[in-house]
């Protein structure tokens, strides 16, 4: 499962919890029955912002194509191959 970090701006801490991608996580209350940490004295219903980290972005070239049609996945593995491969005419 994903990982992610939530921030509280009602106590100022940020926490990193695993969960589904299709799980909405809202409130201080969501974070902390994921993480397993007690609410503390902030309300439960505080809303939290997920914080988007560099480290948490895919980028484009690994995500199995790059300018040249390759493939990250191994060489010739891609359309690039198909193409060279069958005869269009």
């Amino acid at each position: 499962m994903p990982l992610y970090d939530y921030y509280c701006p009602a106590n100022d801490q940020t926490v990193q919890v695993t969960h589904k991608m299709s799980q909405d996580v809202n409130t201080w209350g969501d974070v902390c029955a994921l993480s397993g940490q007690p609410l503390g004295d902030t309300p439960g219903d505080s809303p939290v912002e997920k914080v988007h980290l560099a480290a948490n972005l895919i980028r484009r070239k690994a995500m199995g194509s790059d300018s040249a049609g390759g493939s990250a996945y191994g060489a010739m593995t891609t359309t690039k191959h198909y193409h060279t491969t069958k005869n269009f005419d």
